[in-house]
């Protein structure tokens, strides 16, 4: 269902894939948005070691959470910041695209720890996160990324 890469020499392995989803802060999440268009936007994300799943918080409404609603297939990509080989200007970038399936977080108790578990990516200030929560913690939805298929590459840019 799913297409694989066409340079294989390029293909991440899954433990280089699994890497890039735990350390790299921020992806672009691809929804179906209004009218069949797609909608991509920016997004702090949580790769969750035990249980495999990615995941973000949000606010409880807007083009996002409706785009989910109706459409429960999407698509998320996240690059490192790359890197030259010495004597050449061009950038090596490695790149993960995630397909999968989507869901609103119904636990609100889990919906707070991965709240304070992504927080963790920013920031080691524990009083500055549990302030956070306690103030908008109500506000917060998060959502589930279940992966189907990660496929990654490193792409040079030359």
């Amino acid at each position: 269902m799913f297409r694989d890469i066409q340079r294989k020499k390029q293909k991440l392995s899954a433990e280089e894939c699994t890497d890039i989803l735990k350390n790299e802060k921020r992806g672009v999440l691809s929804v179906i948005g209004d009218d069949g268009y797609p909608y991509c936007f920016p997004i702090n994300h949580f790769y969750n070691d035990s249980d495999g799943m990615i995941y973000f918080h949000s606010g409880k409404t807007g083009h996002k959470i409706d785009s989910v609603k109706n459409c429960d297939k999407v698509s998320f990509c996240v690059y490192d910041g790359g890197f030259k080989n010495e004597n050449e200007w061009a950038l090596n970038i490695k790149s993960v695209i995630v397909f999968g399936r989507i869901s609103i977080v119904e636990d609100f108790e889990k919906a707070i720890d991965i709240s304070r578990r992504l927080s963790y990516k920013f920031t080691n200030d524990s009083e500055y996160i549990e302030r956070e929560i306690n103030t908008f913690g109500k506000a917060v939805l998060v959502l589930k990324l279940q992966p189907e298929h990660i496929t990654g590459k490193l792409v040079k840019e030359s």
